[in-house]
C-alpha cells in the first residue's frame, strides 16, 4: 500500500528535486488518508465479530486504491503537505497490525509473526527521540520499506482465504505465505538500512561539533595582542545531510529540508 506519490524528496547527494511541501490540512490526498484512517476499525470488526472476510478484503482494497490515489493527486495537484507525511506511513502500519491482529486472533498466522513485525515498528519508534536530539526528523522510507509493505498487504488477504476448506485455499496458503516470509524478511531489511544510515548521520553531526569546538579554541589561542583576535575560524559543515545517504534530512532550519513522506517504514 506505500505511496509513491509523496515520495520525491531531495536526496543528500542532490539526485532528486523535492517537490514543494505545504502545511495545509484539507486537501484532498489528505482526506483520503483520514478515510483510510477510519477504515482501519471497520476492517478489525468486520474480521473479528461477524467473521464477514469478503467485506473486509473490500475493505482492504478499497484502502489500497485510495492509498494509490491520494498520491496521483498529490503530485498532480502539488497538494503534497506535511500532515500527508504523517497520515500515510500511519495508514499502513496500522492496517499490518490490524490484519495481523485479525489473522492471529482467528488462529490463521501464528502469534509470533505478529511479534517479530511489531518489535521491527518499535525499534523504529524508539530511535525517533534519538534522532530529534541531533536535529534530525524521521527518515524517509526507503525503497526496501515500501517493498515490505506491498508484500504484506498481499499476503493478508491470501491469508484470509487461505482459513476456508478449497483447493484455492491451499493455493492462497501457499502464496500468502510466500508472501508473507518475504516481507518479514525486507521489513527487518529496511530497519537495518534506517539503523545504518540514522548512526551515519548521528557520527556526522558529533564530527561537526567537535570541528566546530575544536576551531573555537584555535581561534582564542592565535589570537595575537598587537593585532587582535584572528577572524579566520573555520565554518564546520553542518551535518545537515549525509553524503552518499540518499534521504538524509535534518530539521533544524540550517539544514536540508524534511521529508515529505515518510512509509511505510519504515
Amino acid at each position: 500500500m506505500g505511496r509513491s506519490g509523496e515520495d520525491g524528496r531531495l536526496t543528500a547527494g542532490g539526485d532528486v528535486a523535492s517537490p514543494a511541501v505545504s502545511d495545509r490540512i484539507w486537501t484532498v490526498p489528505n482526506l483520503l488518508s483520514m478515510l483510510r484512517l477510519v477504515g482501519v476499525p471497520l476492517f478489525l470488526w468486520l474480521v473479528l465479530v461477524p467473521e464477514a472476510d469478503w467485506w473486509a478484503l473490500l475493505v482492504l482494497a478499497l484502502a489500497g486504491l485510495s492509498d494509490w490515489l491520494d498520491g496521483k493527486i498529490a503530485r498532480a495537484w502539488n497538494q503534497t503537505s506535511r500532515l500527508g507525511t504523517v497520515l500515510d506511513p500511519l495508514a499502513d502500519r496500522l492496517y499490518i497490525f490490524a490484519a495481523l491482529l485479525g489473522l492471529v486472533v482467528r488462529g490463521i498466522v501464528p502469534w509470533w509473526l505478529m511479534a517479530i513485525l511489531v518489535l521491527r515498528d518499535v525499534l523504529i519508534l524508539g530511535a525517533i527521540p534519538l534522532l530529534r536530539h541531533y536535529g534530525y526528523g524521521p527518515l524517509p522510507v526507503n525503497f526496501a520499506g515500501k517493498a515490505a509493505t506491498l508484500c504484506l498487504l498481499y499476503s493478508f488477504p491470501l491469508l484470509f482465504i487461505a482459513g476456508y476448506a478449497s483447493i484455492v485455499a491451499d493455493v492462497a496458503r501457499i502464496i500468502g505465505w510466500a508472501f508473507a516470509l518475504w516481507g518479514t524478511a525486507l521489513y527487518w531489511w529496511a530497519g537495518l538500512l534506517y539503523a545504518v544510515q540514522g548512526l551515519r548521520l548521528i557520527a556526522q553531526t558529533r564530527r561537526a561539533e567537535r570541528a566546530d569546538h575544536t576551531g573555537g579554541q584555535r581561534a582564542v589561542g592565535d589570537s595575537d595582542p598587537v593585532r587582535g583576535g584572528t577572524t579566520d575560524r573555520p565554518d564546520p559543515a553542518t551535518p545537515a545531510t549525509a553524503e552518499g545517504d540518499p534521504g538524509a534530512v535534518a530539521e533544524s532550519s540550517d539544514r536540508s529540508s524534511r521529508p515529505d513522506q515518510g512509509r511505510t517504514g519504515p
